[in-house]
Parts: C-alpha cells; structure tokens; sequence
C-alpha cells in the first residue's frame, strides 16, 4: 500500500485510468485461450489460484460499498480505489431494474445516491412504498428500465458528513453488476491475482413478489464469470437467510448470513411468521442451523461487543468461539474513520466528522479474532490489521 507521495499519485491516477472503464488488452495463459473460444474461464482457470476463502489474508478487509470513506459508494471509482488501497475483497449491494437488470446500490430507493430528482423526466415516478414494512418515499429502480437508470450520475449519500466526497457527484453512472464482474476480470488479468466480490441480495423477498427475484438471475451471472464454484473469488451475502439458501441450490460460491440488531427478526422470518430473532440466531443452536447451508455470518459489531450506555465497548460476547466451533467465520460490519461512528472510547475532539483514533478501534475488533470486517476505509484497516498477519489463518 502506498502512503504517499509518487505511490500516492499512482494510485489515485489508476483508480481514475480504471473507473473510466477503458478495456485492457487479454494476457496469455487460460484466461484468454478461453475468451479466445467464446467460453469464460473460472477465476481459478484464469490465475491458476484456486484456493478458497480461508487462503484470504487473516484478518481480511472488505471495502465496504468500495472506499466509501472517500468516494460516492458503490461507482466503479469507489470499487477501484478501494482495490487500489489494497482491499482484499470489495463488496457491492445489489438492486433490479424494471427490466431485471441487477445494479449496484445501497438501496433500491435512489434519490439520496443520484441525482434523480435533478431529471424533471423523472418526476412523476417519485412515490411511496412500503419495503420490508418501512414506508418510504423516493424513486425505486424497480420503476425503471437499465436505459433510463443510465441517465443518472451517482452522488455522496453522506454529504454532510463526508463533504470531501462530493467534489466526485456525477462523474460516475450506476453500475451493473456484470460491469462490475468484467472491470474484476479485467483487474484480475492486470494483476495477475483473482479479485474478490462480496455481493449481497437486498430485500429479496419484497422483489420476489415483484416478479423479480434476485437469485436467478445473479446465480446466471456468476456462472457467466466463472464464480460459481466453491472456490471461486465470491461471497454472496444478504440479510434474509432464506436468499441465501436459494443461492445455496443454485451455485457453490460461499454464503454469508447478515445478522441485524439482536431484538429484530428477517425479513423472510417476519413473511413466514417465524418467531425466531437474531437473537436466536447467534446461539449455538442458531449458528448450527446457519452453518448447515452457509460458510460465514455478517455481524453488527455490537453482537460481537456491545456498546455500553455511555457509547463505550462493553464486554464482548462468545459469537466468535461460538461461530469459529461450528465452523463459521465472520465478517462483522462495519468499520469508519469518523468520530460519529466509532466507539466512544475512540472518539478525538467535538466534531462528529472528524476523524478519531480508528487504529484503535481496529486494534480492539481485530483482538477480538474476527475472521474480517467490513470498513469504508481500507488503507486504515489494512495498516491495522498487518499487527494481526504474522501467517494464514488458523486452520
């Protein structure tokens, strides 16, 4: 990881060359005797490094929606620098158009991540709906097609507290996610090194009913690209254990089950009038049930060390023994620079954007034995967990 000066540079202009989405030209080896043929190697075929999950640098970082701390989340800009910083892995949420494309946002309701409300084309389609029981009112891109999302421009979600982050509003569009699986391959075949994905499925059952369902046709997608398999450089993640269950049949890629605040239930669970809450979930009988369809769980950090009444961590729980015993790893989320999101005890001063002391609040999860975690600010996770990577993961 470059800290500055020319290395800086050269890192922030190839997120820039990268982003742009110029195609680069197809190495030797498999990869391109396979393109050559009109078939798509695996990544494993490609780099000749087929190992799964746990061959990851221990602790991993996942750039959280790409470098969201620095750029607007989920553009290729965000994707690229974050790889740039040196993420292992890069997380991108998924959302359908009208059409069935699947396209990378944080939620399926855009006015707060483009500049939809800009496009006086577009007025009429902002409405109100109810997803996962939460009204909301915005523009869904379930109400528009690949074509006109295209028009957009992407900006900072978070602009009053990551002000920096808007001098990059409108340079990028929406991706899609099979765009986000060539610019992968493509900086795979650069690198001569697979690119991990961390994809998750958001609020499935409600697109499901739709007409829409999210599983088909991301499971199409990665046997496309070769990222199917056990092996392959994926993660496939979502918040409602049965999505991943249905992505559990369809491919072998590695299924992590994101866990909410402990008092609530998944959506799916709430659906089927399940009585179980995350609470249940983290128990020994709960991860068993879990580890019997996925390889990892996605935490709130507080489920692995609560937060006291005065915002300090507290005493952590058994989850990580408890997961690690049943052969689950974890990827907490999720980690920031900001005072507004860090622990009390590692907040520095009286503004709530500026930055507190992140190393040690990467120092006290990473002492927890978490397997990963989920930041929007990879070069500061990476320097902190180089303390915690004497070697692989213990087996």
């Amino acid at each position: 990881m470059a800290q500055g000066g020319a290395g800086r540079r050269a890192v922030l202009g190839a997120a820039v060359l990268a982003a742009g989405g110029g195609a680069l030209g197809l190495g030797a080896g498999p990869a391109a005797a396979a393109e050559a043929n009109g078939t798509q190697p695996s990544d494993a075929q490609a780099y000749g490094d087929g190992g799964g999950y746990r061959t990851l640098p221990y602790p991993t970082v996942i750039g959280h929606r790409g470098a969201s701390g620095y750029r607007p989340e989920h553009t290729l800009g965000s994707y690229q620098l974050a790889l740039d910083l040196g993420a292992d892995v890069i997380e991108q949420d998924l959302v359908p158009t009208r059409d069935g494309h699947l396209v990378c946002r944080h939620e399926n309701e855009i006015g707060g991540t483009t500049d939809v409300a800009d496009h006086p084309e577009f007025a009429s389609r902002r409405t109100t709906k109810s997803v996962d029981g939460v009204s909301i009112t915005g523009w869904f891109t379930e109400d528009f097609t690949l074509a006109e999302l295209k028009t957009l421009r992407a900006k900072e979600r978070l602009p009053a507290v990551r002000q920096r982050n808007t001098l990059y509003d409108g340079r990028w569009e929406v991706p899609t996610f099979e765009e986000v699986l060539r610019w992968a391959d493509r900086e795979g075949k650069r690198r001569g090194k697979r690119v991990w994905l961390h994809a998750e499925t958001k609020h499935p059952s409600y697109f499901r009913a739709l007409g829409l369902g999210l599983e088909e046709p991301l499971a199409k997608l990665l046997r496309r690209y070769g990222r199917d398999r056990r092996n392959s450089a994926m993660f496939l993640e979502s918040f409602e254990p049965s999505s991943i269950q249905r992505l559990a049949k369809l491919v072998s890629a590695p299924g992590v089950v994101l866990l909410g605040a402990a008092n609530t239930r998944p959506w799916d669970f709430e659906l089927a009038k399940d009585p179980r809450t995350v609470a249940d979930l983290v128990t020994p009988e709960g991860l068993k049930w879990i580890a019997g369809y996925a390889q990892a769980i996605g935490p709130t950090m507080d489920l692995i060390v609560p937060r006291d009444a005065a915002g300090k961590l507290g005493t952590p729980t058994t989850l990580v023994r408890d997961a690690h015993a049943r052969g689950l790893i974890l990827h907490p989320y999720t980690a920031r620079n900001e005072n507004t999101f860090l622990p009390a005890d590692f907040r520095k001063g009286t503004d709530p954007n500026a930055y507190g002391d992140a190393f040690g609040a990467f120092r006290a999860y990473f002492g927890l034995g978490i397997d990963a975690i989920f930041t929007d600010n990879a070069d500061t996770a990476l320097l902190a967990a180089e303390d915690f990577r004497p070697g692989r993961r213990p087996r």
